[in-house]
């Protein structure tokens, strides 16, 4: 990948290709010139008193935000992108979706959203009193019209690669793209919980292969990625595995610390990764002995479904 393996740099140059910046966001983002970066992609912090993070009042919150999406909207490419994923601010149970309370900064700023994205994972906390949150969205959003998008490098295998026109011109012929279809706007992708390999001491940690699907469709070799709440370097270790560039800042000193540490072993080939692409994992079909409910009967068990539930008609009562 290198002829030599590069060093980890703690002030932004363009002759770099890796910077971590052991600081405020801000304080980084004003000494970076216009139009430097092709990507920015990040996971602010949600105003929920995590330990990375103050909470403050939900309005003050949202002008902070304002202030770094400026600036980091003044230092993309017109020709850029900018992803924002985010989830929900909690308070007393009730939720304020953090995306809807975003979107218009975005609007404000000019720029154009190209899709919202949702993030579907299936571990969390378990909530008593709502659905539990199994999602979490990104809003990407462009500076103009004319905007780098590479489909092809992300596309996924077709459901049915085998099927043909039926009629028309192209009856007969094959009706799929042969590279794949669209992923579309829905990514099923574990999120970085317990046993998952990518797991730090992060308690909000971006899987490697949610980033890569964004630094593929939106950039090009050699271009430059950043991400204004680093965490542990997740951004920077997606751009990098693609031949890109990475900067990020983080205040949190042992983040910082995990950050370098785990681009260290992205550079050398030895950071445990998900791979892209890989089917998510299904307990029943690995004959996990855990996924049948021991106070069910045999006979019982035959009848319930995947989801633990009885067969019921539509309608009928239980």
């Amino acid at each position: 990948m290198f002829d030599r393996l590069p060093e980890i740099a703690a002030a932004f140059d363009r002759r770099e290709r890796i910077v971590v910046f052991p600081g405020d966001c801000l304080e980084f983002l004003r000494g970076i010139p216009d139009e430097t970066f092709q990507l920015v992609v990040t996971s602010p912090p949600y105003n929920l008193g995590k330990e990375y993070e103050k909470r403050i009042h939900l309005e003050h919150y949202v002008e902070q935000q304002r202030e770094v999406i400026r600036e980091c909207v003044r230092v993309t490419k017109a020709t850029g992108s900018v992803c924002w994923e985010v989830g929900n601010y909690v308070d007393n149970g009730a939720i304020v979706p953090l995306d809807a309370l975003l979107f218009p900064i975005f609007q404000d700023l000019k720029l154009r959203c190209r899709n919202r994205i949702v993030w579907h994972f299936e571990h969390g906390l378990h909530c008593t009193r709502r659905f539990s949150g199994r999602y979490e969205s990104i809003l990407w959003f462009t500076k103009s019209e004319d905007y780098f998008f590479d489909l092809d490098a992300v596309r996924v295998p077709q459901k049915y690669p085998g099927k043909k026109h039926f009629k028309g011109p192209r009856a007969g012929q094959y009706s799929c793209n042969p590279l794949g279809k669209n992923p579309g706007d829905v990514w099923i992708i574990p999120n970085v919980k317990s046993n998952h390999v990518e797991k730090t001491e992060h308690p909000c940690q971006f899987p490697v292969e949610l980033i890569e699907r964004l630094v593929l469709t939106l950039t090009r070799e050699d271009d430059w990625v950043l991400d204004p709440f680093l965490g542990t370097g997740t951004s920077i270790i997606a751009a990098l595995r693609h031949d890109r560039r990475g900067a990020g800042a983080e205040t949190h000193s042992r983040y910082v610390e995990i950050a370098r540490s785990r681009i260290h072993q992205a550079l050398q080939g030895t950071l445990p990764v998900r791979p892209m692409n890989r089917p998510v994992f299904n307990p029943r079909d690995a004959g996990r002995a855990l996924t049948s409910a021991p106070w069910l009967k045999q006979g019982e068990l035959d009848g319930v479904l995947a989801l633990g539930e009885k067969q019921t008609p539509y309608g009928a009562k239980k």
